[in-house]
């Protein structure tokens, strides 16, 4: 070992962040508090570098849906680099090939798959190919809902009432931007709808050329808020009315919920659908998929309508072999892993909700399979507006650090999503209530 990368490993690595990463961290979403520097991970546990071990419900925001450092998958890695099976930089590999096909299989509408690396860039992509299909600009995005990094979504997400103002039912809401850098001219072809707010879509649609409706089925960046009855059904009627381009951003949801996404779930077929984390157990992977006839925008002969597809490290061999992995591993038994995720969600969910009517207080849980988020408030949240009105924001800030404390790590920042893996054992689970119970006693609610 280099004297350089010994001192550096010896070095705090909160300090060597601090001064030579911009920001001082990779990434400004895994700031926390509090500031935890782990040093290990291995199916539902997290160890940080003072060697305490925690039951891990954070998941890196929901990838590991099979655990930490999955044997079946990391087997597929050794075996990629062991034969060395390399990314080539011309034509296509064996291994992509067998991933697009697996990916088709797992919903009717799939009919064709472009493989990317984060789900930034496939969301990036499918508004693209939406706007190129129908040659219009105009997007939808959900007030609330998380889509990725770039220009066109980077809005909207967790928007303080003061800033946002009152609930705008059947109407829009200002374009809020979550970055500096997005140019005004952009700005104004995106337009911010609340969830479950069909109204609100028919309103746009009317007064623009909408190329495509962007949306998480389920907002699972505030937790679990889900679509009420009819309204997927309703986007996809109105997106089939007006020719706009239905999109589903499943980079949560898919491959988490079912092998199809939440669209299978819904019995709703968007015409295109974004997935990543979970794809492939935590490898940066992610797929855009859907409608044949837009996908070849991709090869289209005519310049003009032809959309680019490029990048480096798509489909890079070591990724591609993790996310083969991963989908065998949960298509494995006729969808076992969903079976259990069910059964393990369910049981934390109605232990959490009954310490809540224990103690007469007002716990609910949202929750799809084993992904849940834990409400403090009288009735589950069904738009951003309805939450940051009525949610106990500095409880469930209080809580999380407390069950942090107590060994149970979930992220600290109020209505994040908590993550159940196919490695959590029903002690794991004990042992995560033992510890509410005492917390949610002592909480003020």
């Amino acid at each position: 070992m280099s004297t350089h990368l010994s001192s550096a490993v010896m070095a705090d690595p909160r300090e060597l962040s601090r001064r030579y990463l911009a920001g001082g961290i990779a990434s400004i979403n895994r700031q926390a508090d509090p500031d935890i520097v782990f040093s290990r991970a291995q199916g539902a546990y997290l160890w940080d570098t003072n060697g305490k071990r925690y039951i891990d419900y954070h998941a890196a925001f929901g990838p590991y849906a099979l655990g930490h450092n999955d044997a079946a998958v990391n087997d597929a890695v050794k075996r990629v680099l062991e034969e060395g099976d390399s990314l080539y930089g011309s034509g296509t590999t064996e291994l992509e090939g067998r991933l697009a096909e697996l990916i088709c299989g797992c919903a009717p509408f799939l009919e064709s798959v472009a493989l990317l690396n984060t789900g930034s860039e496939a969301t990036y992509q499918a508004i693209r190919l939406a706007r190129a299909y129908t040659g219009r600009d105009h997007i939808i995005v959900m007030q609330g809902g998380y889509n990725g990094w770039h220009n066109d979504v980077a809005c909207n997400l967790m928007t303080p009432l003061s800033e946002l103002g009152e609930e705008r039912k059947g109407e829009e809401y200002p374009f809020l931007p979550i970055s500096a850098g997005i140019p005004v001219a952009h700005q104004q072809l995106v337009h911010p709808v609340g969830f479950n707010d069909l109204e609100a879509i028919r309103t746009v649609v009317a007064r623009h050329k909408v190329a495509a409706i962007i949306l998480e089925p389920i907002l699972q960046n505030i937790g679990i808020v889900k679509p009420l009855e009819g309204y997927l059904q309703g986007l996809r009627s109105i997106a089939d009315e007006h020719g706009v381009v239905l999109i589903f951003d499943e980079v949560k949801t898919g491959f988490r919920h079912a092998l199809g996404g939440y669209a299978s779930i819904a019995g709703v077929n968007p015409d295109l659908a974004v997935y990543g984390k979970a794809i492939a157990n935590g490898y940066p992977v992610a797929a855009l998929g859907g409608k044949k006839v837009i996908l070849d925008l991709f090869v289209d002969k005519d310049a003009k309508r032809r959309v680019l597809l490029a990048g480096t490290y798509n489909a890079h061999p070591v990724m591609v072999a993790a996310a083969i992995a991963t989908i065998e591993r949960l298509k494995s038994n006729d969808g076992e892993v969903y079976r259990e995720f069910e059964r393990k969600g369910a049981w934390l969910q109605a232990e959490i909700e009954g310490i809540g009517k224990t103690l007469g207080k007002q716990i609910l849980v949202g929750r799809q399979g084993s992904a849940l988020c834990p409400y403090f408030m009288d009735h589950m949240p069904v738009s951003w507006h309805d939450l940051a009105a009525n949610h106990n924001f500095a409880v469930d800030g209080a809580i999380r650090k407390e069950v942090i404390a107590d060994g149970i790590y979930t992220f600290p920042i109020p209505v994040k999503q908590w993550s159940i893996s196919a490695a959590h054992t029903d002690q794991d689970l004990e042992e995560t209530v033992k510890v509410l119970k005492k917390v949610f006693a002592s909480a003020k609610l």
